[in-house]
């Protein structure tokens, strides 16, 4: 499978096509990826195929507007702000890099000494705190700061080479975005679950009224006439409605899968964030002496989540 994408993501920049043998492949992962029921859509393929090939020019800008990767060693700590800011300090970035499984392998299988590229991922914090602040001559106390720290270090797509991490953080942000697409197609399906269950039970009741009945728990306390319970029945019926007929519900979820591909760059996306910071990871509003302006990279998604980003260069 990662031939596959290589294979798409080495196309040529000047004719910039992938070929359709390809594309069809790129199709068939996006099904098997979602709902292959899909599959028995008519016209599925040329539905889908401008929402993949849509994703896959988001895919490659995605990750090639990456810059070089950052030296993660302990030599580099000290000269290194980004370093200081995101371990907090060169014993825990060396403990970081030795408890790291997919680098433990790869010095069994090609022993140390070599290097090897991955995605740094991280969580960033901010937090109120109370602090000491000199102004001028004076020391002032318990002034308002927020400090900043990075926790939930990962490292994702260790490779020996920065070519094949790359290829790999294609891979997996394409298959993010089907898994974004998944999410969709499932809530759908819970929320026509529910919805058909609660139709189900009312059409019970109502038939239970047309009988003579009112009564529906053993007291006999709930009282609903069939008008009311007509009613409800009606607005399950336009929620379904909505949510698509049963027999259409395949091409509700092609046009979600659709959907997220067609519109990648809303449901993935990356940017740079300026973060002001001294050597005690407090907070600052402008760069100064004792405090570096940090371009971070910072990727997020449509599902709300958000994490710092790093291409890295490490050594076995």
């Amino acid at each position: 499978m990662l031939r596959f994408f290589k294979s798409i993501f080495r196309r040529n920049p000047q004719h910039g096509r992938v070929p359709e043998s390809l594309v069809k492949a790129a199709i068939e992962r996006a099904v098997d990826g979602t709902d292959p029921w899909i599959r028995a859509v008519s016209g599925y393929k040329k539905k889908l195929r401008p929402a993949v090939l849509h994703a896959i020019d988001h895919v490659i800008s995605l990750v090639d507007q990456a810059g070089p990767p950052v030296n993660l060693d302990r030599k580099s700590y000290d000269s290194d702000p980004l370093l200081r800011s995101f371990f907090i300090s060169a014993a825990d970035l060396e403990r970081f890099l030795e408890r790291d499984p997919c680098l433990a392998e790869l010095r069994k299988n090609n022993g140390e000494g070599g290097h090897a590229f991955a995605l740094l991922l991280m969580e960033k914090r901010e937090r109120a705190t109370l602090g000491a602040e000199v102004s001028g001559e004076v020391v002032l106390r318990d002034v308002p700061q927020v400090s900043v720290s990075f926790e939930s270090h990962r490292l994702l797509d260790v490779s020996l080479s920065e070519e094949q991490t790359r290829y790999q953080l294609k891979r997996r942000a394409y298959d993010h975005l089907l898994e974004i697409a998944l999410g969709m197609i499932t809530e759908t399906k819970m929320r026509r679950g529910k919805l058909e269950k609660h139709r189900t039970l009312l059409e019970s009741k109502l038939a239970l009224l047309h009988r003579g009945g009112w009564g529906f728990d053993e007291s006999g306390d709930e009282k609903i006439d069939a008008a009311e319970v007509e009613d409800k029945l009606a607005q399950i019926e336009a929620q379904l409605l909505e949510i698509g007929k049963e027999d259409k519900v395949l091409d509700l979820y092609l046009a979600l899968v659709a959907d997220v591909l067609g519109s990648a760059e809303l449901h993935l996306w990356a940017g740079s964030e300026a973060l002001v910071v001294d050597r005690m990871g407090i907070k600052r509003k402008e760069a100064a002496a004792g405090a570096k302006e940090l371009p971070l990279q910072v990727m997020g998604d449509s599902q709300g989540r958000r994490r710092v980003v790093a291409l890295v260069a490490l050594t076995l």
